[in-house]
C-alpha cells in the first residue's frame, strides 16, 4: 500500500502536515476468483447418449441434403441410430437419443417452437410411444425390420395428427394418407433391414473378438 502526501495548510498557522491516504493496490487482481466455471458430474452412459444423438443428428444433416419429390417425405436416417440403441441399451436411452437429435436438429436449423419443430416432435413422441410397445414383442418373428415399420407409420400419423388439429383443418388433406403410409412402408424397410445388417456385423465381430481371446488365452 501507497501513501500519498496531502498539503493542509491551518488557517491560523499556515502550517503543512503530511496526512496518508489509502490508494489502491493495482498489483491486486480485481477478480478474486477467475474460476467461475461449474463443474458438471457425468457418467459414461451419458457420454454414449451424446455420440449417438450426435450420429443421429449427421444423418439429420444428410437427410435434409437429399431432395424430396415431396414436403415432408423423408427417409428418416436418424430411425436406424433409434432402432440400434433400442435394441442394445433400452427405450430409456432410445427416447434420450430420439429426443435430443430433434431438439438440437431445431435448434441448428433455426425452427425451435416452430410447426416444423412441433411436427417432428409429434412424430418423435408417437414413434417412441409404439417403439416401447414393440420391444416386448416375441424377438423370433419382430425384429428391427418390424419395429422400424412401425415407427414410421407412427411417425406419420403424429404429424398427419399435428397437421389436422392445428395447422390445416380440412379433410381434404386424407388424400395425401396413401403417399406418405407408401413412403413410410418403403423407408421404414430400408431403415429396418440397414439397422439389422448393422447389428449383425456388429455380432459377428464381437464374437469372433471373443474366440481369438479364447484361443489366445
Amino acid at each position: 500500500m501507497t501513501a500519498s502526501i496531502i498539503e493542509h495548510q491551518d488557517l491560523g498557522t499556515g502550517t503543512e502536515e503530511p496526512v496518508a491516504t489509502a490508494a489502491p493496490d493495482l498489483a491486486r487482481p480485481l477478480i478474486p476468483n477467475p474460476q467461475s466455471s461449474i463443474p458438471l458430474s457425468t457418467t459414461p452412459q451419458d457420454h454414449h447418449i451424446a455420440r449417438m444423438a450426435a450420429v443421429a443428428l449427421g444423418l439429420t444433416l444428410i437427410e435434409n441434403a437429399i431432395p424430396t419429390p415431396l414436403p415432408g417425405v423423408k427417409p428418416g436416417l436418424a430411425n436406424i441410430v433409434t432402432l440400434i440403441v433400442l435394441t442394445r441399451y433400452g427405450w430409456r436411452v432410445a427416447a434420450w437419443v430420439s429426443l435430443l437429435r430433434v431438439l438440437a436438429g431445431s435448434l441448428l436449423f433455426g425452427s425451435f417452437l416452430t410447426p416444423g419443430f412441433f411436427l417432428s416432435l409429434a412424430g418423435a413422441v408417437c414413434s417412441l410411444v409404439v417403439l416401447a410397445f414393440a420391444q416386448h414383442l416375441p424377438t423370433r418373428w419382430f425384429g428391427a425390420v418390424s419395429h422400424s415399420i412401425y415407427a414410421a407409420f407412427a411417425h406419420i400419423t403424429g404429424q398427419m395428427l399435428v397437421v389436422y388439429l392445428w395447422l390445416i383443418p380440412h379433410a381434404g388433406i386424407t388424400y395425401l394418407i396413401p403417399i406418405f403410409a407408401t413412403a413410410a412402408l418403403i423407408f421404414g424397410t430400408v431403415n429396418g433391414l440397414i439397422a439389422a445388417r448393422f447389428m449383425n456385423s456388429k455380432n459377428e465381430m464381437l464374437i469372433h473378438e471373443n474366440n481369438e481371446r479364447h484361443e489366445i488365452g
